[in-house]
């Protein structure tokens, strides 16, 4: 029996049996004040992890709070606590703020001392409770990717960040740290928050969202405090000079234990919200949240919310801004696009009227007639030298119906937006900023856009008195622009069906800035005022050649016309040229990459 029992046990051992092992422990520590307006999205979220909740622990601490944070947290865990292998959280009600803090937001160094004491009781709670990671995670971080956890902990590093998206260049690590222990900003850090590089980098700093191995013997050295971080020092003869801060702090005592910091952007993990600054308010933290889910909305398509956190959800109260309407044009089996815009709107708080667009797709030679639509003898695309398409038509009619409506109706100031939109950061700002910019200057305009690609910059320059307002050069597309009754009344005088082109080429035409002197001379007057706002609020949300990139004009039959015949001449443009550093347009602009820089 015994020689059996020992032929098993060889017979194990030579086939390689295997036992599966379950996830390494994790726990979370996650500090919260003042977070009511990020934490429905917050804990949606790290609910939506895919790690196993029986190998998670929860740490949670939050005091001093001016909002509903605590209500928020406690109907959270009602739903989830018995999910997750442990909760521990504790919180106090009083008082509002210290006496040494002047705002919400204020970092004094009393704040900074709890901050530091608070991670400091979590890191060593998980050395007592013998976790095989920690991770640190703000409130103010958005993990949109299920896998993040178990990717993190599968990399065997000592300490890893997800990198995390933000509005700007702003992120969750350092590339470069001074001997003084300032932000330095780095080549290498643009091109891994750019994803010009992709992978697991060794960086100076991470914060936000840390994870530690507390299986390594040299994460017994790491501390957030400073007085810990001297005694470190003390063989050296060394002192630790750099300011009183957790996450300052928690580098260096890394640098000094050689224990690499690593930045992961192998998948996008998430957003991260800018800390506020100054004298900012707590609305300015929300229009900041704002601008991350209409991130999240463009990239994902909707934002996941868990029940129990969909009562704490509130949307700003919508109107139309300064706009008589506010119109969006979308074909209605376009319905994804609907959607999705509708989200943005309700985030935005914007009141939008659905346009039905003209569909290429049902149109034919006989419904051209009908519509009594001609076109410009000899008109062919000057980059894909062919006549229009169907979608090119359907296109321009839709905004010609929209601006007939603006005339029958006696709409004074409308904003036509197409469905395939990106909104920039502090839009709803931005848009009043740049409207009171446009009567300080004493002029008017015509047609403003607030989208659109550049191809010629020539005399484009500021409106006197402004500056964020530009003069418009030979443009393409109609992504938004703002239309005024008088320009409305302009574009309509022409009769252009008539004398169709596609609209993206109609409007510069009337601006007289087209470069096809033959195409202008079909249209007089062409004394269209045309503005546009420096840098821009709208962009695509895809590019031609991007991964799900769709174009119902480009991508549809062209039209049979036989007065249509290449120009010789057609892709002669006079190329833009960057005189100076001064330009106001950046060379990405040229190439639709455009830069985005807050008013």
């Amino acid at each position: 029996m015994r020689v059996a029992f020992l032929v098993f046990l060889s017979a194990i051992c030579v086939s390689g049996y295997n036992v599966d092992k379950k996830e390494s422990t994790v726990l979370i520590a996650i500090l919260i004040r003042n977070k009511a307006h990020i934490l429905p999205y917050f804990f949606s979220y790290l609910e939506s992890l895919d790690y196993p909740k029986d190998r998670i622990s929860l740490w949670i601490r939050s005091d001093h709070n001016e909002d509903n944070s605590l209500q928020i947290i406690d109907a959270w865990l009602n739903t989830t606590r018995d999910l997750y292998h442990s909760v521990d959280y504790q919180f106090s009600v009083q008082p509002k703020r210290r006496a040494s803090e002047n705002s919400f937001h204020d970092w004094s160094n009393e704040r900074f001392n709890d901050v530091i004491r608070l991670k400091e009781e979590a890191l060593y709670k998980a050395k007592v409770m013998w976790a095989d990671y920690i991770f640190f995670l703000d409130a103010d971080v958005i993990l949109t990717e299920p896998s993040t956890l178990r990717y993190l902990t599968s990399l065997k590093l000592p300490i890893v960040g997800p990198l995390l998206q933000s509005e700007s260049l702003y992120s969750n690590f350092w590339g470069g740290m001074t001997p003084k222990y300032y932000y330095v900003r780095t080549e290498e850090y643009t091109e891994i928050m750019k994803y010009e590089k992709m992978g697991e980098f060794v960086v100076p700093m991470i914060h936000s969202a840390v994870l530690l191995d507390m299986r390594l013997a040299k994460i017994d050295s790491l501390t957030f405090n400073k007085p810990n971080l001297n005694k470190m020092l003390a063989n050296s003869n060394q002192e630790y000079t750099g300011p009183n801060d957790d996450i300052i702090t928690f580098a260096v005592s890394a640098n000094l234990s050689h224990v690499p910091m690593y930045i992961s952007n192998k998948k996008q993990f998430g957003h991260i919200t800018v800390p506020l600054e100054g004298d900012e308010t707590m609305a300015k933290d929300k229009e900041k949240l704002t601008d991350v889910l209409l991130s999240i909305v463009n990239e994902l398509g909707d934002i996941s919310i868990v029940s129990s956190m969909r009562e704490f959800i509130e949307f700003p109260k919508k109107d139309r801004l300064e706009f008589s309407k506010i119109f969006m044009v979308n074909l209605v089996r376009r319905d994804e696009r609907r959607k999705k815009m509708e989200k943005n709107f309700d985030l935005l708080g914007l009141e939008v009227e659905h346009f039905a667009a003209i569909d290429g797709k049902q149109m034919n030679e006989e419904w051209i007639k009908q519509q009594g639509i001609e076109f410009m003898p000899g008109f062919v695309d000057p980059y894909h030298d062919r006549p229009m398409t169907y979608g090119e038509i359907g296109c321009f009619m839709s905004h010609y119906l929209i601006w007939k409506k603006m005339v029958e109706e006696k709409l004074e100031l409308v904003l036509i937006l197409e469905d395939d939109v990106k909104f920039e950061p502090y839009f709803r700002t931005r848009v009043t900023n740049i409207l009171a910019q446009a009567r300080k200057s004493g002029k008017t305009f015509d047609l403003l856009y607030f989208g659109r690609k550049a191809l010629s910059h020539k005399d484009e320059r500021y409106i006197p008195g402004t500056t964020n307002l530009v003069e418009v050069g030979y443009s393409y597309w109609t992504l938004g622009y703002v239309l005024t009754l008088k320009g409305a009344q302009k574009l309509l005088a022409q009769e252009p069906q008539k004398k169709m082109v596609p609209v993206d080429e109609y409007l510069p035409i009337m601006f007289n800035h087209h470069p096809k002197e033959r195409y202008k001379s079909q249209f007089n007057p062409r004394d269209l005022v045309a503005w546009s706002t420096a840098p821009l609020l709208l962009f695509p949300t895809h590019y031609t050649g991007d991964e799900g990139y769709i174009s119902d004009t480009e991508q549809s039959l062209t039209i049979k016309v036989t007065n249509a015949k290449s120009d010789e001449n057609a892709n002669n443009l006079e190329p833009a040229v960057i005189s100076d550093s001064k330009s106001i347009f950046s060379h990405q602009e040229l190439n639709a990459e455009h830069q985005r820089t807050e008013l």
